[in-house]
Formats: C-alpha cells, sequence, structure tokens
C-alpha cells in the first residue's frame, strides 16, 4: 500500500509537555510527542501514517496503516500495513502487522502477530486412474531397483 515516496502527511501534532485523556481520531497523519492516555486510531477511508516518537508515551491501543514507534506504548499495536520499531521504541502489548521492520534495541513484550497472508487456491490436481497410477509406481520401483542393484533381474 506504501511506498517510500507516497505517505500521508503529517497534518497534526500533540506536541511534548501535552497530555491528553481520552481517545484520539485522526485522518491522513499524526505526530506523538507527548502523552496520550487512551487509544489513537486512524480513519479508514484513506491510508494513514501514525509516528510516535522518543518523547511520546501512549497508554491504549494504536491502529494505523503505517506505525512508526520510537517511545513508549502499553496497549494493543495494530499497524494494516507496516510497522517500524525504532532503537528505543518499548512496546508493553500484543502486536498486529502486516510488515514488521524492527531496530537493534526496539523491545517488545507482548505477542507477534503477523496478519494472515492470503494465499490464492488452486484448483485441486486431477491424478491419472489408480490403475495407471499403481502401473507407473511398480515401473518406477522396478527401475529403482536396477540402478540400485544392477544385478537383480
Amino acid at each position: 500500500m506504501f511506498s517510500r515516496k507516497k505517505q500521508p502527511p503529517i497534518k497534526s501534532l500533540i506536541a511534548h509537555g501535552t497530555r491528553i485523556e481520552g481517545n484520539v481520531l485522526f485522518e491522513e497523519g499524526i505526530r506523538i510527542d507527548g502523552d496520550v492516555v487512551g487509544d489513537i486510531r486512524a480513519s479508514t477511508e484513506q491510508p494513514s501514517i501514525l509516528v510516535i516518537s522518543e518523547t511520546a508515551r501512549v497508554e491504549g491501543a494504536v491502529h494505523a496503516d503505517h506505525v512508526i514507534v520510537n517511545g513508549s506504548v502499553v496497549g494493543p499495536v495494530h499497524a494494516a500495513e507496516l510497522l517500524e520499531l525504532q532503537p528505543k521504541a518499548r512496546i508493553t502489548g500484543n502486536v498486529n502487522y502486516r510488515a514488521l521492520e524492527m531496530h537493534q534495541g526496539a523491545t517488545i513484550a507482548g505477542q507477534l502477530q503477523p496478519a494472515a497472508v492470503l494465499i490464492e487456491e488452486k484448483p485441486p490436481l486431477k491424478l491419472a486412474s489408480n490403475n495407471q497410477c499403481a502401473e507407473r509406481t511398480g515401473e518406477l520401483q522396478y527401475h529403482r531397483m536396477q540402478i540400485l542393484n544392477p544385478e537383480s533381474p
């Protein structure tokens, strides 16, 4: 969904020194430098990016397409596309993601739960009749015996 060049713009900021108690809903992009006690959730109508900086602390669930963490999160993290954990990231809670980028030093105290990758179902193979299979299996076993023991009849 995201390429490095076409990320949504970050239009909102919760600055260092700011504390919000309650849920935060946003569109496109938001950067958290302060404290949030409550859930942070992106609109599902368009691509979203959430940046939780080194100075930020979030106590609640986090939901966005692209989540970048370098601060502290106490609660589950749900990244519909990409989760980036930078060196000072500290997550206490389960993590759901489609793709994960984790830098050395980042920690997670919880379960990693990758999104289920949809596998295209293929039609079942049609096999030859049992008689043909049995005949071929017998032929292969006979040839294998001749290769392993060329002196046998």
